[in-house]
This record gives structure tokens, C-alpha cells and sequence, in this order.
């Protein structure tokens, strides 16, 4: 981050928050240790036990049963062996297709907004077949945009962390594993028409302004670093960027690491993903140093995009927690359990560390007006 900003560090707590999904592609046989680490957190060890057969009777039965009809139609010889994950919106499978082991992402929820994310990804997945990106990524073995149904290659290999935001710090060699394919990514540049902008920074800062989430100096402060950035002829071609970019979403492999969810990827200002990993290390100060001065690296242009978009990603995920917060507060029973407190407790602590690191990066952002 910015100078002014890499001397202060926030406290690391002993915080465990919940996450928002389970891990993308998990082994499909975890180690004892890990799935009552997940029982401990209320969190479903995300399938049932590695047999070849999937329950298929009662409600989700039926609800499987028209998932695997979707996968069928456009993989035929894709054989269910374990639900990896199940959810209100999606649905994901462990299954081979002849002697490849594959996983089916499957759309529930047919919203709009989530239909294209799913276009999204898809779209992706295909543009990585004709134009190789410089890190690994599941093979596309089929896929259905119409009803968001996706099949690719189940690559081996554990995932970085299995939480959005890990209470503990991650290893520095996985921080640095990921780090290394987050630049390789961030240097490619792709043919210009196989991806969109997703952000429409100038729009999203004054809707942020408009919802009370930043405040008046927060807008000016924000549009003045964005016109400098526009002005940068090399900064303003944009970065291409996963979008999405969580520790969580890499799969760390003997072959070196994978990226997976790519259902944000494209074009942003430069240090999106970067921003992104910053925002959920609150746990590991020493990577947090270390993703700022790959940010400061590139000079004051990269170094403003960078804290734009740290600003928009924190905001964003303060919104997203605090709603989080208050629908669990509004379903608790009226005896609230153990469970419910502790997780309720949980999402204030979180919350408490992104009001901080928000802080953090306001103070970032100030300075950084003054120097130009």
C-alpha cells in the first residue's frame, strides 16, 4: 500500500469467521482433522463419503436428479461419485467422465445476476481454450451457458485457505505460491474482446457516496485519484485481472498453483487482485506488507488504482457482512443457542477488522491526494 500506510498494521485477532461457501474444489477424501475443524465452525463438511452413489430420493434427491439430467445432456458419460457442495443457488459434483475425474457446477438459483455469472465463467473457461493463460486452470470438458451448467477437470491439490477470511495466517510459501500466479495473471493481456470491464469504478464510487458508505472527502478524494489514473496512459489500459481473487479459489498442486471460480475475470484498474487478497489477510501482517509493496512497485499510478480499489472492495465487504449480521440476528430463535452467539460474535469481530482496515486505507488515500 501506499508509504504512509505500510507503517501502520492492524492487530492480528483470534477471530474465526464463517465463510461465505466452502471451498471450490476440495479433496474429495479430507483429513479427519480438517472436517472436525469444519464441524467445529457449523460448517458441512460439503458431501457424503467418496462411494459411487448419490442419494436421490426425498426433495433434494428430486433436485439432484434434474441437476444430473442438466450435466447428462451435455456430458453423457459423466458419472456422479460425491456432492462436493449444495446450496441455494448451485450445486457442485465429483464425478468422472472415462478415466478423468471431473466436477459439475450446476446453476440453481436462475436470477439474472447469477445466470451471468455463470455466462461469465463459462464464457472464460472457453476463451482459455484457444488463448492459454500463464498459470494453470481447469480443462473444459463441457459446458451449457443457457442453464449454467459448467463440467471441467478436478485438478489434485488443497486449497489455499478454506475460509474467505482466514483467522490464521497461511504459510509464507503459499502466500508466495499465490501471490506468483496472481502477478503472472495480472501481466497477461489476453485479446482485448474476450473480456468485459466488470467495474464501472466512476458509477460504483458515487452509488458507494449516494448509500452513505463513503463519506463527501471519500468522493473527491476517490474521483481525483481516479481522473490521475485515467490520465496514465499505460495505467489507464487496464489490468487483466481473476476478480475474485481469495485464497479460497486457489488450489495449490505438486504441479504449482491453479485457478479456479472465474466467474469475475476481466479487465479493472491495476491491483484488483492484489486489493482482493489484502482485504481478507487481516490474520498476516507480513503478506499484507508484501502485496503493498508489489502495489508501490509499479509507481504512483499503480499505487492509486491500487487504493481505489482497496477502498471499493472493503466498503463491499462491510456492506456485505453487516446485512450478513442483521439477517442472523432477525431469524435467531428466541433462546438463542451457543452456536448462534458464537457466530453472531464472529461477524462483529470481522466487521470490527474491516472498519479498521477501512480506516487504514482512508488515511492511505488522503495521503496519496496530497502527493500529487
Amino acid at each position: 500500500m501506499y508509504a504512509a500506510m505500510s507503517s501502520v498494521s492492524v492487530p492480528s485477532r483470534q477471530y474465526r469467521v464463517r465463510p461465505a461457501g466452502v471451498a471450490p474444489y476440495p479433496d474429495a477424501a479430507p483429513a479427519a482433522a480438517a472436517g472436525d475443524e469444519r464441524r467445529r465452525r457449523g460448517v458441512s463438511p460439503g458431501g457424503q463419503p467418496l462411494s459411487g452413489r448419490i442419494d436421490l430420493s426425498g426433495t433434494q434427491g428430486a433436485q439432484l436428479r434434474t441437476v444430473l439430467a442438466s450435466v447428462h445432456r451435455i456430458c453423457p458419460e459423466f458419472k456422479p461419485v460425491q456432492v462436493l457442495r449444495r446450496s441455494g443457488r448451485s450445486v457442485l459434483l465429483l464425478g468422472t467422465t472415462g478415466r478423468t475425474t471431473a466436477v459439475a457446477k450446476c446453476l440453481l438459483d436462475q436470477s439474472p445476476a447469477w445466470a451471468e455469472r455463470y455466462r461469465h465463467e463459462i464464457a472464460a473457461y472457453r476463451a482459455f481454450v484457444r488463448h492459454r493463460p500463464p498459470v494453470r486452470v481447469p480443462r473444459l470438458i463441457a459446458a451449457d451457458p443457457g442453464n449454467g451448467t459448467l463440467v471441467i477437470e478436478r485438478v489434485p491439490g488443497r486449497v489455499a485457505a478454506l475460509y474467505r477470511h482466514p483467522s490464521d495466517g497461511p504459510p509464507a510459501a503459499d502466500v508466495r505460491a499465490v501471490l506468483g500466479a496472481i502477478c503472472r495473471i495480472n501481466q497477461w493481456r489476453p485479446p482485448g474482446d474476450l473480456f468485459d470491464a466488470p467495474v464501472d469504478y466512476a458509477a460504483r464510487i458515487t452509488r458507494y457516496h449516494e448509500l452513505g458508505l463513503f463519506t463527501d472527502r471519500d468522493l473527491g478524494d476517490l474521483q481525483q485519484l481516479l481522473r490521475g489514473v485515467a490520465h496514465s496512459s499505460k495505467q489507464g489500459q487496464g489490468q487483466f485481472c481473476h476478480g475474485d481473487a481469495l485464497l479460497s479459489n486457489v488450489l495449490l498442486s505438486a504441479t504449482g498453483p491453479v485457478l479456479v471460480d472465474w466467474e469475475h475475470a476481466g479487465w479493472y484498474l491495476p491491483g484488483y487482485d492484489l486489493a482482493t487478497l489484502w482485504s481478507v489477510l487481516g490474520g498476516a501482517p507480513a503478506a499484507r506488507r508484501q502485496i503493498s509493496q508489489l502495489a508501490q512497485a509499479a509507481g504512483p499510478a499503480a499505487r492509486d488504482a491500487f487504493l481505489i480499489n482497496l477502498m471499493l472492495i472493503l466498503t463491499r465487504e462491510i456492506r456485505t457482512h453487516e446485512t450478513a449480521l442483521q439477517r442472523s440476528i432477525e431469524t435467531q430463535p428466541s433462546a438463542p443457542t451457543a452456536t448462534s452467539v458464537s457466530g453472531a460474535e464472529e461477524q462483529r469481530l470481522l466487521l470490527r477488522r474491516l472498519h479498521d482496515d477501512c480506516a487504514l486505507a482512508r488515511r492511505a488515500v488522503r495521503a496519496a491526494v496530497g502527493t500529487r
